[in-house]
């Protein structure tokens, strides 16, 4: 004798598979979104953490030669990216430092010494249009897409 279930269902039906489809899929383009915001944090955090190494370096060159400092031979009155003077051990570290702020993305720096306070500033801007996370309306906070790094220090 056969024996006959009319009401049940064995399966799957299509309509479920492709409804599980269209849940994974949407759930996979949310995490390569997640995937591509994290790179471009990284490169923010990257040239951030660079501009801080930079800082702390000619901070550290201008230190080893203090009078030099305090005289205000280090300073750099205007954004640059080039500096080819090297006659003294001054234009050395500025050349070299130079160099290196130049490898970050549009990378110019500016030193310039207080005379009253003795405070030395040091400015690093670079083009952070690749790692700035854009707002949700697209635009970022900076509108043309450089960054500033502002360093204050004393000699």
């Amino acid at each position: 004798m056969m024996s006959s279930r009319r009401g049940t269902q064995e399966g799957a039906t299509l309509i479920e598979v492709l409804v599980a489809i269209v849940v994974l899929s949407i759930g996979l383009l949310g995490l390569a979104g997640l995937q591509a915001t994290s790179v471009q944090s990284n490169y923010g955090a990257f040239y951030r953490s660079q501009a801080t190494i930079l800082a702390a370096d000619i901070t550290d060159r201008m230190r080893a030669n203090r009078k030099a400092a305090q005289a205000g031979d280090y300073n750099l009155n205007a954004l640059t990216d080039t500096y080819t003077a090297t006659t003294s051990r001054k234009d050395k570290d500025l050349n070299e430092w130079i160099a290196q702020v130049a490898k970050l993305p549009g990378g110019k720096a500016r030193i310039e010494r207080n005379n009253a306070t003795g405070i030395v500033t040091i400015t690093i801007n670079w083009d952070d249009s690749r790692g700035s996370i854009k707002k949700a309306d697209g635009t970022s906070d900076t509108a043309d897409g450089t960054a500033n790094f502002v360093y204050r220090t004393e000699i």
